[in-house]
């Protein structure tokens, strides 16, 4: 079994879902008292944030090819960004290090695909949601992407940083999320991407009408797959 390498921290709220799914499935697959090979590098979220905030976009890139590189160094067989939003920084984490790094949209994507969807719903942070660097990445495998309006844009991105990535989970939260979501399918969505692992920490396939793509779950689950040997998602054409 191949090492994963987590570089977490971005919250550790959906960072510690990574560590349980990949430790859950090693069992499931592998049996007994089998677990998951895993390196976690867990960094510190304030400092993080704050280099977000302030668009110091270089800083943080350095951060984490610091930080991925320590992993490289430790013994990491692959590593994942645990979070949407610091896959802007995605190529410069990839050319600090000789093994593999798994984009999360990669995995997204394919996952969609597989249940036969061409347009999807995309929540998250703001950077994810308008930027470029996710929806590029998401299209650049034939999918299209909408997003919900600037006020509901406003709305995700206070609930992750103000709620979730602090733990609270409330049912006027959850509700919100359920209504933009409905939105987004009303609008033609055939399924809806949780574009920010905090996202999935309140709502899931129950609280939506068309398939729901939670993205550290399938993240970590193709880095399982790529752990023990097994095809993972390759980078759109």
């Amino acid at each position: 079994m191949k090492t994963i390498g987590l570089l977490g921290g971005m919250s550790w709220e959906s960072t510690a879902v990574y560590y349980q799914i990949a430790n859950q499935l090693v069992r499931e697959r592998m049996g007994g008292l089998n677990s998951a090979n895993i390196l976690l590098d867990s960094l510190n979220f304030a400092e993080v944030a704050k280099l977000q905030q302030a668009d110091e976009w270089s800083q943080a890139a350095e951060l984490l090819a610091r930080h991925a590189t320590r992993l490289e160094r430790a013994g990491a067989d692959m590593i994942l960004i645990c979070t949407n939003t610091m896959h802007l920084l995605y190529d410069r984490v990839r050319d600090a290090v000789g093994v593999p790094v798994l984009h999360i949209g990669d995995t997204v994507a394919a996952a969609a695909q597989d249940q036969g969807v061409h347009k999807v719903g995309l929540l998250g942070t703001a950077f994810t949601m308008e930027k470029e660097f996710f929806r590029d990445r998401i299209e650049g495998h034939g999918l299209e992407v909408i997003v919900p309006d600037p006020a509901d844009r406003a709305l995700v991105h206070r609930a992750i940083f103000e709620e979730l990535a602090v733990g609270i989970i409330s049912d006027s939260t959850r509700a919100m999320f359920r209504r933009i979501m409905g939105q987004l399918v009303a609008a033609g969505a055939q399924g809806i991407i949780l574009g920010c692992t905090e996202i999935e920490l309140i709502v899931g396939s129950e609280d939506c009408t068309v398939p729901v793509f939670p993205t550290a779950k399938i993240h970590i689950e193709a880095a399982v797959d790529a752990a023990l040997g097994e095809e993972v998602s390759s980078e759109p054409q």
